[in-house]
């Protein structure tokens, strides 16, 4: 990465999401879906979804609180902005729109052709 006050600023950027993660994960973990009252099975249904949403919500923070938690850990390390695949830089651009990028956008993009095949 070219400059530090970059990195800094998204270093920043990377901190305050992580900690809004945090603060959503938790909520999420400790929020009850039903209140514990005998349910019709239109109730049961309804419950059902909400815990689906609410496991389904989850699992998309968890892995974005991955993501950032490897960026700050990269950004320590010295090889933020580097691409994990083909090891060259990851454009300021797309750093700046996603902080917690690891590929470049063409290794991201094969990366992504290669996960929806089996779809």
């Amino acid at each position: 990465m070219s400059s530090d006050v970059n990195i800094k600023h998204i270093k920043a950027r990377l901190l305050e999401r992580k900690r809004q993660l945090e603060e959503q994960l938790q909520n999420l973990y400790t929020e009850k879906v039903t209140d514990d009252q005998v349910q019709d099975v239109g109730d049961q249904a309804l419950s059902s979804t909400m815990e689906s949403l609410r496991n389904s919500l989850q699992e998309t923070e968890r892995e974005e609180y991955m993501r950032i938690t490897r960026a700050l850990q990269m950004i320590d390390d010295g090889t933020y902005g580097i691409c994990i695949d083909c090891g060259q830089q990851i454009s300021e651009k797309r750093l700046n729109s996603f902080p917690n990028a690891s590929r470049c956008l063409v290794c991201q993009e094969i990366f992504e052709e290669g996960n929806t095949e089996g779809v």
